[in-house]
C-alpha cells in the first residue's frame, strides 16, 4: 500500500498497521527500538560480517562522538498546534520526494544477505527511498538499477588511481539514470579498523564488493594487461584451509562460471589489480573539475567535518555537501558528525543542499539534524541490520519505521513541514 491508498498520515498508517496485526499474533518483522534492531541484526550475520558491520576506527571513540553529539540536543515540543496534516515531502536537486530520508552508499552487503544490493533496491524502492548505490556493491549497477525500476538513484564515487576507471564508473552512472554522483572524499584509503586488523579480513581481498570494478571494461583492460604480463604473486608454503576458502570466495564472487573460473588467473589478477588501483591519496580540491568535466550530472561530495572545507566544497563549485565521518571508521578521536553539521550548515548558508549521515539510529535523530538545518539525512546501518534479518522486505521495514517515527515526532512536537523544523524546535 502507498500513501495515496490510505487516509491516515504516514506514522499513524504504520502505528495502526503494526498494532492491527499483534491482534492475530504478528510482530514487526524487524525490531522497532534501535538497540534492539543493531543486536537481532548482527546476531543474524556471520561472526567476520559483524565486525565488518559494527568495527569503527581505532579504539572506536568517533562513534562514541556520533552518538554523544546527538544526546547534546535536546527537543522542545510545543503544544496546541493543528498538526491533524503533516507533509514530509522536500525537494532535492530538483526532484520532489516523500520524505528527507535516502539509504546511505554501504558495501559488501553480500556479508548481510546473499541478495545484497537488489534486496536493498527493492526495499528503498518499496518504501519510496532514494537509494545511494555505492563503488562497493556485490553487484552491478546495472543489476541494482534493474531491480530499482524507475525509482530515483545516485551514485556513489571512490575515486581510484585509475582515470580510466573513473570515467567508466561515471558514463556507467549516466547510462543507468543515476541522478548524481556522489564523492567519498574521506577513504582515499582504509582506516585503522581494528575489528577486521584482529581477524585479518578484508572483504575485497577475497573478492566480495568489488562487482562494480569485474564488470567494469576499464577495469577489466587493466585485469588482462596484469594477466598477460603474468604479474601474480606466487603463494608462500603450503595451502591452508583458510587460504583455500579464499580462492573459492575470489573465485565465486568473479562473473562467469565458477569451474572455468578455478582454471583461470582472472579472477586472482581482479582482486590484485582492485588492491592496487583503488587508492587515490593524492586527490585535491582541484580534481573536481576534471569530474566536472566528465559529466552533468550533480556532484555532490561526502565526508566533509569542516567548515573551511565546506567553503572549498562551495569554491570548487559543488552540488551538495554530505557532513560524514563515514560512520567513525575512518579517523578515532574525530569530531561528532551532528557537531560538525553546526559549524557547516551556516557556512554554507543555502547555497547548496546540505545532507547529513554517521550515528543516525532513529526518528528522533533525523528530527535533529534537520532542526540543525541538514536538507536531507542518509540512513546507514539500522538498514543492513534490516537486510540482515529479512532482506528487502527488512530493508523496507527499517525505512517505514524511521519515516513513521519522523512522522509522529512531528505530531507531537508540533510542526507539520519538514521546513517547520529549525533551531527554535531544540533546547
Amino acid at each position: 500500500m502507498n500513501d495515496a491508498q490510505h487516509d491516515l498520515p504516514f506514522g499513524r498508517w504504520i502505528q495502526s498497521r503494526i498494532y492491527s496485526a499483534g491482534v492475530f499474533g504478528r510482530r514487526p518483522s524487524v525490531p522497532t527500538h534501535p538497540a534492539a534492531l543493531e543486536e537481532l541484526g548482527l546476531k543474524a550475520m556471520s561472526p567476520a560480517a559483524r565486525d565488518y558491520v559494527q568495527t569503527g576506527a581505532g579504539a572506536g571513540s568517533t562513534m562514541t562522538a556520533n552518538r554523544a553529539a546527538f544526546d547534546k540536543h535536546r527537543i522542545v515540543p510545543r503544544m496546541l498546534r493543528d498538526v491533524s496534516r503533516r507533509d514530509q515531502s522536500i525537494t532535492l536537486l530538483g526532484r520532489e520526494l516523500p520524505s528527507p530520508l535516502l539509504t546511505a552508499p554501504i558495501g559488501v552487503l553480500e556479508m548481510a544477505h546473499p541478495e545484497a544490493d537488489l534486496a536493498v533496491a527493492r526495499g528503498a524502492r518499496a518504501a519510496q527511498t532514494p537509494m545511494i548505490i555505492s563503488s562497493q556493491a556485490s553487484y552491478p549497477m546495472e543489476q541494482i538499477a534493474g531491480a530499482l525500476g524507475d525509482h530515483p538513484s545516485w551514485f556513489q564515487l571512490y575515486w581510484s588511481n585509475q582515470p580510466s576507471v573513473v570515467e567508466s564508473f561515471v558514463r556507467r552512472a549516466e547510462a543507468i539514470d543515476a541522478e548524481a554522483i556522489v564523492v567519498t572524499l574521506d577513504t582515499t584509503v582504509l582506516g585503522w579498523r581494528t575489528l577486521d586488523l584482529d581477524r585479518a579480513f578484508l572483504p575485497f581481498a577475497r573478492g566480495m564488493g568489488i562487482a562494480q570494478y569485474t564488470s567494469d571494461p576499464a577495469f577489466q583492460a587493466l585485469v588482462e594487461a596484469r594477466v598477460a604480463a603474468d604479474d601474480l604473486p606466487t603463494p608462500d608454503g603450503r595451502p591452508t584451509p583458510t587460504a583455500v576458502r579464499s580462492l573459492l570466495s575470489i573465485t565465486r564472487n568473479y562473473p562467469g562460471d565458477f569451474r572455468d573460473n578455478l582454471r583461470s588467473a582472472h579472477p586472482r589478477a581482479a582482486v590484485q589489480t582492485f588492491l592496487d588501483v583503488f587508492s587515490r591519496t593524492d586527490l585535491t580540491w582541484a580534481d573536481l573539475a576534471t569530474l566536472r568535466a566528465m559529466t552533468k550530472l550533480p556532484i555532490l561530495v561526502k565526508g566533509v567535518q569542516s567548515a573551511d572545507d565546506a567553503r572549498l566544497a562551495l569554491e570548487h563549485g559543488v552540488d551538495g555537501i554530505i557532513v560524514s565521518n563515514h560512520g567513525g571508521r575512518q579517523v578515532d578521536g574525530a569530531i561528532g558528525s551532528l557537531d560538525a553539521l553546526a559549524e557547516i550548515v551556516p557556512v554554507v548558508d543555502g547555497t547548496v543542499p546540505v545532507l547529513f549521515d554517521s550515528g543516525i539510529r532513529c526518528g528522533a535523530d533525523v528530527y535533529k539534524v534537520l532542526a540543525l538545518g541538514a536538507s536531507a539525512v542518509c540512513i546507514g546501518r539500522p538498514y543492513v541490520y534490516g537486510l540482515a534479518i529479512a532482506g528487502a522486505d527488512g530493508v523496507r521495514e527499517v525505512l517505514e519505521h524511521f519515516r513513521a517515527e519522523l512522522d509522529l515526532m512531528m505530531a507531537t512536537t508540533g510542526v507539520t513541514s519538514i521546513a517547520e523544523i529549525d533551531r527554535s524546535t531544540l533546547a
